[in-house]
This record gives structure tokens, C-alpha cells and sequence, in this order.
């Protein structure tokens, strides 16, 4: 097989994606999971954490917030996470997967930890607006090295898994906050902080495993760092090797001519006329779920405790199948979105989770549904729709060139966060406000018909990623003709 050659100074014919591909599964690739997927659960347990201690922070005997306060602290969180995906999107791109992966993370846990000791507002607010500039950061950072380090025949359903593992956060952090927040076991000053600086501390783990990840073999290509690139992939070969698993030959190669930093003027002409449909297709994925979720998904606690009368301090209980749900979708449908398809398993769970929204929706209208059997429900709707949620983000991150992979998950995230988002919240807190049952009813039909309107835009411009190398999905900007250069054996002869 051909590894590595070159003609000139500049062309270059690689077989390194078709390499990382064909490679087995081992121990080195649940390291990789391992190392991506702690950061979800950390962010789990602190985004449920912070909206559980919401109500003990207006407490005198806290930090005596204001209503309108605690609204003003999830903006900041929010600002955060746009500015912090765009930002650090593009330094993704322009200095590598590793590096950002360990910046945005120090970022997240060092705001995370400060968070613990907010004295007023204006500190707690800025300590949350970084905490969300590091996980919009690692939204880029992450899918990017998950998608260009996982072979081809595994990869959405890798992406889907370690994208639901916020969830089993969310349920750490319920179960924390029924003993955090109990005031027989601490007094409420210091509870909540004691749930922000342990998740930090648990937190620096993520360290340990991420120093033994390398850069991606595919970023450093396009650069012109072919030998380091080699050097990575040729090392995980051997180790494979002495494992006992024996390599086929990987023929495919690809001529690439590397350059320097993509420019805004070219990630917008790529996307916007070389790829419109597929835009729009991530346009429609990312605002419906980012719609769903903050619309039906973050107004569960207030539909419990106003229309079922459930006990604030009991929520964190309800949170546990529901957060179930969420984790278990994306881990048991993921292997489908490889063996059946992208198209029909996102259109489906899209599908599903409309249609049962619905219908639940109906139930509840009517007074048919208790506080359980409306848990039990959602936790059904989400099953499909975290599955769906995930794949959102796995499609923006396959469907674009290598070199702006980075930058093309930030603009979907910032647009889902910052818009999709911020609408549901503010649409459905509306709606709980008027106490009627029917009002949510026409809420949750309208995220119905977001999520068919995704249906249908998959239907039309989806695009079968499943079991495909992301050079074939998306050639790389740096790509040159293959006749341009003579591939020739490496070293090893292989």
C-alpha cells in the first residue's frame, strides 16, 4: 500500500484517510470516546445543576437574585457559547483539533470551578459566560476529531453515543441536587457551590485522557505536516498489529496541494454557492432540534411544577427516565445511522419525534396524562428525538471540506443557540405563563411542524454519509488532481 509520496514541493499523494478507515476497532478508539465523551457529562451535570439551584439563588440567604437576574445569567451563557463557537470554530481550523480540544476545555472547567465562588451577579454572570464560550468551543473541537478519527463504517453511530453522554450527566446531576440542595444535609450558601467545584475538579480527569490523543492525521495533511501525520498513523498501525489484528492494504489515495488558513470569503463562497442545499439542510437539522429542546425539553420542570403540582425538590427524580431516554436513543439507534443510512434514520427519528409530540400533546390537553405517564412519554419522544438532536450535529460536521469543519459546526451551533433556541425559550415560557393547558398544546404543535419541515428538507437534499470517507463526501479544498502526481512506496515497502 501507498503511504505517503511527493512530486515537487508543494503536491502530495496520501493513502493516511483511507488508512484510518479500514483500521479495526481497538483499544486506542474507546480512548478516543473516552476522552471526548467525559466533557458531555460534565456539561450534563453542570447545565442541570444550574437550573436546579435557579430557585435557591434567589434566596436571601444565597446571592438573592431577581427573576429577571437568573433570565439575564442563561443569556450570558448563551452569548458565551455563540461567541465562543465562532471564535474558537475558526481557531479549530486554523491550529488544529488537539490544541483547541485542550484550550476550550481549560476554559470550560477554569469558568466552571470560578463559578463556585460568584460573590454577586456580575461575577456569576461572567464566570457563566465563559463556562459557555469553552462548551461552544468544544462543539467544534470535538465533532471535528471524533469524525476525522473514527474509521468511516462506525462514525455516526461514535458521534451519536458520545454526543447523548450529556445526558447521563443530566441524571448525575439530578441525583446531586437532591442531596446539594437538601438543606438538612447542607446549608443552601454552600450546597450549590459544592456541586460547581466538584464538577470541575471531576472535571480535570478529561485531562489525563486527552494529553494521550494526537492531532488529526487528516488536519495535519492539508497543512503539509505529512510526516508527523505519517508518524501518527503509522505508530496506531503497529499497535494494532501487535494487538494480533492484521491490516489489509489500503489503496485509496488523495493528491492534496496544502495550504494556509481558509478565509471567511472562502468558507462563505463554499458554503453558500458550492453547497447551498447542504446548508440549508444543516440550517433545518440544527434550529429544529435547538427548538425542540429548548422549547419542550428546558420548560419540563415548570410543566411539572404548575400543571402537576410536582414538588421542586422532587423534580430531579422525574429527570431520571427522562434523561434515560435521552442517552439511550443515540446509543442504541446510532448503529443504524451506519447500517441503514443518514437519510432514512434522520428523517425517521425527525418523523417519530413530531409525530409523538403531538400526540402526547393532545393527551395532556385533555387531563389524561399523570406526572408519571407525562415523563414516561417524554422520555419516549426523546429517545428518537436526542438520536435526531445528535445527528444534527454529526451531518454539519461530515458534509463540509476538512479545512472547514471547525467553522462550519460553529455557524450551525451559534445559529441554533443563538436563535432557534432563545425563541422556544421565550416562546413556551410565554405560554406556561397563561396556565392553560391549550396553549401548550399549540406550542408543541408548532415544534411538530419544525421538525416535519426538517423531515422534508432531508427528504429532498440529504446526503448518504453512511460508510463513506469524508474526502468522498466533501472533497478538501486542498484537493489536486490525482494525475498530477505519481504515488510511490514507502520505506516499509508497503
Amino acid at each position: 500500500m501507498f503511504t505517503v509520496a511527493t512530486t515537487g514541493r508543494s503536491l502530495i499523494t496520501t493513502n493516511i484517510p483511507a488508512r484510518l478507515d479500514r483500521l479495526p476497532w481497538s483499544r486506542w478508539h474507546w480512548l478516543v470516546v473516552i476522552a471526548l465523551g467525559i466533557t458531555w457529562i460534565i456539561d450534563g451535570l453542570e447545565v442541570t445543576l444550574v437550573g436546579a439551584i435557579s430557585g435557591v439563588l434567589v434566596r436571601p440567604e444565597t446571592l438573592h437574585f431577581s427573576a429577571a437576574q437568573i433570565g439575564l445569567l442563561n443569556t450570558s451563557y448563551l452569548v458565551g457559547a455563540v461567541l465562543g463557537a465562532l471564535v474558537f470554530g475558526y481557531l479549530t481550523d486554523l491550529l488544529g483539533r488537539k490544541k483547541l480540544f485542550s484550550i476550550t476545555l481549560g476554559v470550560y472547567l477554569v469558568a466552571a470551578f470560578l463559578t463556585a465562588f460568584s460573590w454577586d451577579f456580575w461575577s456569576f454572570a461572567a464566570f457563566r459566560f465563559f463556562t459557555g464560550a469553552g462548551i461552544g468551543g468544544e462543539y467544534s473541537a470535538i465533532n471535528s476529531a471524533i469524525d476525522e478519527l473514527i474509521p468511516a463504517r462506525v462514525r455516526g453511530w461514535v458521534d451519536l453515543a458520545i454526543n447523548g453522554t450529556f445526558w447521563v450527566g443530566a441524571a448525575l446531576g439530578s441525583l446531586a441536587t437532591v442531596v446539594l440542595l437538601d438543606p438538612r444535609r447542607l446549608p443552601l450558601g454552600i450546597g450549590w457551590r459544592v456541586g460547581f467545584a466538584i464538577g470541575a475538579v471531576l472535571g480535570l480527569v478529561i485531562i489525563f485522557f486527552r494529553h494521550s490523543l494526537p492531532e488529526s492525521p487528516r488536519w495535519l495533511m492539508t497543512r503539509g505536516h505529512v510526516e508527523e501525520a505519517e508518524r501518527i498513523v503509522g505508530a496506531l498501525e503497529r499497535e494494532i498489529e501487535a494487538s494480533g489484528h492484521r491490516l489489509e492494504p489500503a489503496e485509496r489515495t488523495i493528491a492534496i496541494r496544502p495550504h494556509g488558513p481558509v478565509g471567511f470569503g472562502a468558507i462563505a463562497r463554499t458554503m453558500l454557492r458550492k453547497y447551498p442545499t447542504r446548508t440549508l439542510l444543516g440550517l433545518m437539522l440544527i434550529t429544529s432540534q435547538a427548538f425542540l429542546y429548548n422549547g419542550v425539553s428546558f420548560t419540563f420542570a415548570l410543566i411539572l411544577t404548575n400543571f402537576y403540582r410536582v414538588p421542586a425538590h422532587d423534580v430531579g427524580l422525574y429527570l431520571l427516565p427522562f434523561a434515560l431516554g435521552n442517552f439511550l436513543g443515540p446509543l442504541l439507534l446510532g448503529h443504524l445511522f451506519d447500517a441503514w443510512g443518514r437519510k432514512p434514520m434522520i428523517a425517521g427519528t425527525y418523523a417519530i419525534s413530531a409525530v409523538l409530540l403531538a400526540t402526547s400533546s393532545s393527551l395532556f390537553t385533555h387531563g389524561l396524562l399523570s406526572a408519571t405517564t407525562q415523563t414516561l412519554i417524554w422520555g419516549l419522544i426523546f429517545f428518537f428525538a436526542s438520536a435526531a438532536a445528535s445527528s444534527a450535529y454529526l451531518t454539519v460536521s461530515e458534509i463540509f471540506p476538512l479545512e472547514l469543519r471547525g467553522m462550519a459546526i460553529a455557524l450551525f451551533y451559534a445559529i441554533g443557540t443563538g436563535i432557534g433556541g432563545p425563541a422556544a425559550s421565550w416562546l413556551f415560557g410565554r405560554l406556561i405563563d397563561m396556565r392553560s393547558r391549550i396553549y401548550i398544546f399549540y406550542g408543541n404543535l408548532i415544534g411538530s411542524a419544525v421538525l416535519l419541515a426538517a423531515v422534508v428538507v432531508v427528504v429532498l437534499f440529504g446526503v448518504k454519509a453512511e460508510r463513506t470517507a469524508l474526502e468522498q463526501i466533501a472533497d478538501p479544498l486542498s484537493k489536486a488532481e490525482e494525475d498530477e502526481s505519481t504515488p510511490v512506496p514507502d520505506a516499509s515497502g508497503k
